[in-house]
């Protein structure tokens, strides 16, 4: 898919079938992932693939929405913050902007494949750290269903770019 229509067909999706996701493809989205840049190279992040049924059912003990239990897979993002840049002047670690590109990177590589996925961020880390088996310093910063929709999306609106977007000169 090229990829100005893959930015423009992704969205946030809360419902999947469960044929299982290609290899080929959870590969290639690791690829992709692994693109993205990040403050002076220090990549603070890890992407896990969780297919096991019993590790799933577990990270769906944290996060009840039913959506997530549907999808074949579950996607986790791990962000260390000891190894992510520092800003200077407050020592504020940058993880969670690091991670978020390349977890952005990750869905639209998915949504390139035809896959799936949905956000979550709205879960206690320190339970789904205990469910996922995340040890110190790694904790999970967001998670995502990853399959195929059991539905066609529906158009979403946005605002004008005129509201969202400026040139000064």
């Amino acid at each position: 898919m090229e990829f100005y229509e893959v930015l423009k067909t992704r969205r946030s999706i809360r419902s999947y079938k469960s044929d299982p996701v290609p290899e080929e493809a959870l590969r290639r989205i690791a690829e992709a992932a692994q693109c993205a840049p990040s403050a002076c190279n220090r990549q603070p992040w890890k992407l896990v693939a969780v297919r096991s049924a019993a590790l799933r059912k577990k990270i769906c003990e944290v996060y009840r929405n039913p959506f997530l239990a549907q999808a074949p897979v579950i996607l986790l993002a791990l962000g260390n913050a000891s190894m992510a840049w520092q800003r200077p002047g407050d020592d504020h670690s940058i993880v969670e902007i690091d991670l978020g590109i390349m977890f952005e990177h990750a869905v639209l590589a998915a949504a390139a494949e035809g896959l799936a996925t949905c956000w979550i961020c709205a879960f206690e880390r320190a339970k789904m750290d205990a469910a996922a088996g995340i040890q110190a310093p790694w904790t999970v910063l967001a998670v995502s269903p990853l399959g195929y929709a059991a539905a066609e999306p529906t158009p979403y609106q946005r605002k004008p770019s005129a509201e969202t977007f400026e040139i000064i000169d």
